[in-house]
């Protein structure tokens, strides 16, 4: 029997907005280059910028905000479990 594995996304502006700035401001009291903090958290510097920008066409993971949480030690506050 087969498994189908569902990821957990939320859309930036609708579901957490200023989420951007947030993941903006933990990468700016970083003292890391941003192609070392893309590298850790799984994602190409264009994907970053559009994150922190909050222009991402589609939605992000929960994994990806959880490796981001990850690679600064820290919440963005994002509780997959609240949506609807």
């Amino acid at each position: 029997m087969d498994t189908v594995r569902v990821k957990k996304t939320i859309e930036l502006e609708r579901d957490f907005p200023g989420l951007g700035d947030r993941i903006r401001k933990a990468r700016e009291g970083d003292r890391r280059p941003l192609t070392q903090i893309c590298k850790e958290a799984g994602v190409s510097r264009s994907y970053w910028y559009h994150l922190e920008n909050e222009e991402i066409l589609g939605c992000v993971t929960e994994e990806t905000i959880r490796k981001i949480e990850g690679v600064f030690n820290i919440s963005l506050g994002v509780n997959f479990n609240d949506l609807k």
